[in-house]
């Protein structure tokens, strides 16, 4: 089976893609292949991931695979967006990341309070494939007044997700990959590979 790299070594996201792509690619990490992180100097979503998968592909020579993606907060301007990670100083630290956007809203209205999760997933074939398959896909919610649930990461605790009437942390990994924006990207891009 060929191989794809994806532009991440983070295990969750690599199960989450294995599973995915099953039978048309077998996914790898950067840190199997012993690929170097490269700064997300990117404006948007799109921009960023571009950069991860052209990094990963030219350091493996492996087609790639990456996506960036967070959560966009209306009342915040959109923040904290493609900072998403790092909104509150350190890079991944979630418990601190949440609470900076319960602080931030804690004097917005609930009509107020819209937000998305933002992905973006590009595949590369080669480092400098000129026409890279670009996948964009939301998910619409609000920004609940306090922490819900245990499933999921990042900003899911504090998502509220209307059609379901709980929170993302709420939710079954089943449940929120049939919905979430990064499951709606990866069925996307699925339908591309397989054409």
């Amino acid at each position: 089976m060929k191989k794809i790299i994806l532009a991440s070594n983070n295990t969750g996201k690599i199960r989450e893609f294995n599973a995915m792509l099953t039978g048309i690619y077998e996914v790898v990490s950067m840190s199997d292949m012993n690929v170097k992180e490269v700064p997300e100097i990117g404006l948007t979503f799109v921009e960023n991931a571009l950069i991860k998968a052209r990094n990963a592909s030219e350091q493996s020579g492996l087609p790639a695979l990456a996506d960036d993606s967070g959560i966009v907060v209306d009342a915040l301007n959109g923040a904290p967006g493609i900072y998403s990670a790092r909104y509150a100083g350190n890079h991944g630290d979630d418990e601190a990341n949440t609470q900076k956007i319960l602080d931030n809203m804690a004097q917005v209205a609930d009509a107020q309070r819209s937000a998305r999760f933002w992905c973006a997933i590009v595949f590369v074939e080669h480092a400098n494939d000129p026409t890279p398959i670009i996948i964009q896909r939301g998910w619409e919610g609000e920004i609940m007044r306090e922490k819900s649930g245990e499933n999921g990461f990042g900003y899911d605790p504090i998502f509220y997700v209307p059609t379901h009437k709980k929170s993302s942390a709420e939710l079954s990994s089943e449940q929120k990959n049939n919905i979430s924006h990064r499951g709606k990207a990866l069925q996307a891009l699925l339908s591309e590979l397989k054409n």
